[in-house]
């Protein structure tokens, strides 16, 4: 029976920039935040990470530096997806030896493949390290969709353990069609507890960079039987997450970190600034939740 990597929520945390180079001594404070807040796991140089913009030298070194920080805290899950196998396995086979508790694997991308190729690529990856990998799905960004019955073979390769799913019509399936030890994680902020209702154990999320206990205690709550509790933390988050979402993700949570003084610094093109009208809307929604 294989163990969870983690059940709860996971921060998809953001990487801080200064003009040049990523902050380090910013990402450290990050990490102390979100540990001191509950967070059960930490994704590092995933999407809201803004991987796809980090040099490999970058993306390495934030993967150690978690490493370093959280000193076995909470699992440190390294983002080292590619649709470029090869490099899929390189940057996954780096990040265990840095020390990563497990990997976030993206479905390949802009080339994207078939079903058939989707479990080809997977395995690869498997096959070239032991530690845990946490298929991504997330078709709005990829134009790919791992179907629920790929996702049922996939399940039985000893270290594909669990699904990072963005596609909630589906979770059902897969939790139907996989073992019991093969984890569904929500890849949606105001789908936790539709997920968490029908077989999910968690989240990876990109508002838990400001509300780490509230998206903790979501799914916490539902996961000990206090379902009023979670329904009613998930029903007041929704127009928080609209908020954080009325832009391409990460432009808005970044925006709303430096709105609360936490100064990540701004995205990297080709992501820009928020226009100043869903500025305001943010900076309002911010206030209405009290967190500036």
């Amino acid at each position: 029976m294989r163990k969870p990597i983690f059940t709860g929520s996971a921060v998809a945390i953001v990487t801080p920039f200064t003009k040049d180079n990523i902050d380090f001594n910013k990402l450290e404070e990050l990490i102390e935040f979100q540990i001191k807040n509950n967070t059960d796991a930490l994704v590092i140089c995933g999407t809201t990470g803004e991987a796809s913009t980090l040099s490999d030298e970058e993306h390495l070194a934030a993967i150690k530096f978690a490493v370093d920080i959280t000193k076995k805290r909470i699992p440190v899950i390294a983002g080292t997806g590619s649709n470029d196998t090869r490099y899929a396995i390189e940057l996954s086979q780096k990040a265990q030896e840095l020390g990563a508790d497990a990997i976030l694997s993206v479905t390949p991308y802009y080339n994207k493949t078939t079903q058939k190729g989707l479990f080809a690529h997977f395995q690869a990856i498997a096959q070239s390290i032991t530690i845990p990998i946490i298929l991504y799905n997330v078709p709005g960004r990829t134009g790919l969709n791992i179907n629920p019955e790929t996702v049922k073979l996939l399940s039985e390769i000893i270290n594909i353990v669990a699904i990072k799913e963005c596609n909630l019509a589906q979770v059902g399936d897969i939790v139907n069609l996989c073992s019991k030890d093969f984890v569904v994680y929500s890849g949606d902020d105001n789908m936790i507890l539709p997920t968490l209702s029908i077989g999910g154990k968690g989240v990876i999320s990109v508002m838990a960079n400001i509300i780490p206990q509230d998206t903790h205690d979501i799914a916490s709550k539902y996961l000990s039987g206090d379902l009023d509790g979670a329904m009613n933390l998930q029903l007041k988050v929704l127009n928080l997450i609209k908020t954080l979402f009325i832009e391409v993700s990460p432009i808005p949570i970044k925006a709303a970190m430096n709105l609360m003084k936490m100064n990540v610094g701004t995205c990297r093109l080709p992501l820009v600034e928020m226009s100043e009208s869903n500025l305001l809307l943010l900076k309002n929604e911010l206030k209405s939740y009290k967190l500036i």
